[in-house]
């Protein structure tokens, strides 16, 4: 057998994660010892074949290997490779790199009838297997969603989420975290075999609508209502942002429509530099128009009337 892990899991090289992934349980369900008893071939398959995925799962890992930086242990190949720690550990903040991720999950449904948190008749085969490459079994991932408004997620804020089947989850939500972002509670997660570590937990954000601000990448759009004077005479007007009320000038001669930027004070990106809120100004006359304000601009239409851009 080929050591090239592509051909053990019987890949090409432009493999996508699925394609790995389906290939790999298949193989696995295939040559699993509990399925293969006293096959000390399968056993060795077996182990061959999980320490193929254990690489080829991990895009990190896997470039590195590509690039022919580490073997097919998972060792380096010369000193221009610098290992990072914890790259080795799958599963440890990388979700695409977990075991119920890669069919762990299913494959122990498959085989044993159960979950993969639960030890059954048949673990002892595969832990004997694993041993030898040094796989720690954990808990499963459990996922959640929790739905927080747009103010928390520009801002950040503490949440304490309640758990279908009892319980709580303390939660830290961090400033500037967008729509369907997956935050991740190490170790909250099932309980995994005896002495091995539980699985996390995986909090899906959604974002309720707001009813004043909109979200645009890193800027909070917003619409405010000025009246007829503001727009002409200018003026200040208190607009609302994300950390409260503040003074916004509006210049002379302010058509409806016109957008005036407030430096900063969007959310806060990735790099640490905030966006900035855009505020669009609508003209708004007032309920009644009196008999001052129609002669005024009777008077002014004769002989200031101009073409707002119609024609």
């Amino acid at each position: 057998m080929s050591d090239n892990l592509y051909d053990i899991l019987g890949v090409s090289r432009r493999a996508s994660e699925d394609e790995i992934r389906q290939a790999f349980r298949k193989l696995a369900k295939e040559h699993h010892p509990d399925l293969n008893s006293g096959n000390a071939a399968a056993a060795e398959r077996f182990k061959k074949i999980s320490a193929a995925n254990e690489i080829l799962s991990d895009p990190d890992r896997r470039r590195h290997y590509d690039a022919g930086e580490i073997d097919g242990k998972g060792d380096p190949r010369g000193p221009q490779f610098r290992h990072r720690p914890g790259a080795q550990q799958r599963g440890r903040g990388n979700n695409a790199g977990s075991f119920d991720d890669f069919g762990f999950t299913d494959i122990f449904s498959d085989v044993f009838g159960g979950r993969s948190g639960a030890a059954g008749p048949g673990m002892g085969g595969f832990a004997g297997a694993r041993g030898a490459r040094g796989f720690t079994p954990r808990g499963q991932d459990l996922r959640y969603t929790l739905e927080i408004d747009l103010v928390e997620a520009a801002t950040g804020a503490k949440k304490r989420v309640t758990l279908p089947e009892g319980g709580t989850l303390d939660l830290t939500v961090p400033e500037g975290v967008t729509e369907g972002q997956v935050l991740r509670l190490k170790g909250r997660g099932a309980p995994g075999p005896v002495g091995a570590e539980a699985g996390d937990a995986l909090v899906e954000i959604k974002i309720k609508p707001h009813a004043l601000f909109k979200r645009q990448g890193d800027d909070i759009l917003v619409e405010i209502p000025i009246t007829i004077d503001e727009a002409v005479l200018g003026g200040k007007v208190e607009v609302p942002t994300l950390t409260g009320r503040v003074q916004l000038s509006i210049p002379k001669g302010t058509s409806s429509g016109k957008t005036l930027r407030l430096k900063g004070k969007g959310v806060k990106g990735k790099g640490g530099v905030s966006g900035d809120e855009l505020v669009t100004v609508r003209i708004v006359l007032p309920d009644t128009i009196d008999d001052n304000l129609s002669y005024f601009f009777e008077t002014w239409r004769q002989t200031k009337a101009y073409d707002p851009g119609r024609k």
